[in-house]
């Protein structure tokens, strides 16, 4: 079972700074996770990740047990020693992939019948079977099956969808047997708040070790997004971990941390390593643009990672024109080490007290960028 520890909260923005204790390590809060969702980040092996500062992974209960099977799995004794991983893990439902694959599947109060986009076979996922597979895997923190739409929703199907994923909620939580495994449970209420507060009532109602927000950043504006996230972490219960799921911009992590968020995850730097682009403190870099084919430069002067201490920009463009999958890698590198090392100087202004100069510092660098 996981702890999760409280140990400050910035008095100006509601900020948390948190220890969170799980079987496979303690976990310094505010964090980032990256996402592997088939066992493994894409271009990444696990030696890389634990260097570039990952402590927690996130692997995808959906694609799992479609490929390789839950029950393989479970024989190679769980997720854990399946892919080699020491740290952390933590599963989604499926409930967004369900969600995302809507012209193959059917929801209905019971669960959600789909078609395998690989072959096309048929599968009932119910909140029975979602936490069946789970626990065969094995990850130390666990996700409920929820309904998940999108915006804009008419607020009838928002409503169908709350009270759905409560009542999924409370049969996962009875479904649930291992005590070394940590169930989520999570909000749903689309961009109307009264749905998501709602949620939250119902949802803290069955008495989760941690709690999920979402259902956000699916098609409505960032500033609505940050506008619902306050609320609904300001009535959750201040002693419990709250977990933004998919949501992973930069800016939307500075932004979420200031409204009460201890946990992310999100494709994004592992997607944007695969497409030639690269983050920095300054914004997004396109290593496609022409203008760096001759730049001799790191691909980001401030940075101390592997990639930028050793390869130009010139030459990371170069690999990404030829396809070759060493720039692949080495962007992907560069983008998860820039994440972790947001998240530690969050840390670290949160420790020190600092955490509001800290985010307008941190704008200030990305107007700058975006002026340059």
């Amino acid at each position: 079972m996981i702890r999760f520890h409280l140990l400050g909260t910035d008095p100006a923005t509601g900020a948390r700074r948190g220890r969170l204790s799980t079987p496979h390590g303690e976990l310094e809060t505010p964090l980032f996770m990256p996402v592997g969702t088939q066992a493994t980040v894409k271009a990444m092996t696990p030696e890389e990740l634990e260097a570039v500062g990952t402590r927690i992974l996130l692997g995808n209960t959906y694609h799992l047990h479609l490929r390789p099977g839950a029950a393989l799995i479970a024989r190679a004794g769980g997720l854990h020693r399946f892919m080699n991983w020491s740290g952390a893990l933590l599963t989604d439902s499926g409930g967004f992939q369900i969600y995302s694959l809507q012209t193959l599947r059917r929801v209905t109060d019971e669960g959600v019948l789909f078609r395998s986009h690989i072959d096309g076979s048929a599968h009932l996922f119910t909140p029975e079977s979602v936490i069946a597979i789970q626990e065969q895997l094995g990850a130390d923190m666990i996700m409920v099956l929820d309904d998940v739409v999108g915006a804009p929703c008419p607020r009838e199907r928002a409503q169908e969808a709350v009270r759905r994923s409560a009542a999924w909620a409370a049969r996962c939580k009875a479904a649930h047997t291992r005590e070394d495994q940590a169930l989520f449970g999570i909000v749903q209420g689309s961009t109307y708040l009264d749905l998501r507060l709602e949620s939250v009532a119902r949802t803290v109602e069955l008495d989760f070790p941690g709690y999920a927000v979402g259902g956000l950043s699916v098609g409505e504006e960032k500033a609505q997004t940050w506008e619902l996230l306050e609320p609904t972490c300001a009535a959750l219960p201040a002693e419990r971990p709250r977990y933004l799921m998919g949501v992973g911009f930069p800016e939307d992590l500075v932004e979420a941390v200031a409204r009460g968020v201890d946990l992310f995850d999100c494709v994004l730097p592992t997607r944007l390593g695969r497409n030639g682009a690269a983050l920095t403190w300054q914004g997004k870099i396109n290593l496609r643009n022409a203008r760096y084919r001759d730049d001799l430069g790191p691909l980001d002067p401030t940075c101390p990672c592997y990639t930028c201490t050793h390869y130009t920009r010139a030459y990371l463009r170069h690999l990404d024109k030829a396809r070759e999958i060493l720039g692949v890698r080495l962007v992907t590198y560069h983008n998860l080490f820039f994440y972790h090392r947001l998240m530690a100087e969050i840390r670290q202004a949160l420790d020190a007290g600092t955490f509001p100069a800290w985010r307008k510092a941190f704008w200030e660098r990305r107007q700058a960028g975006q002026e340059a």
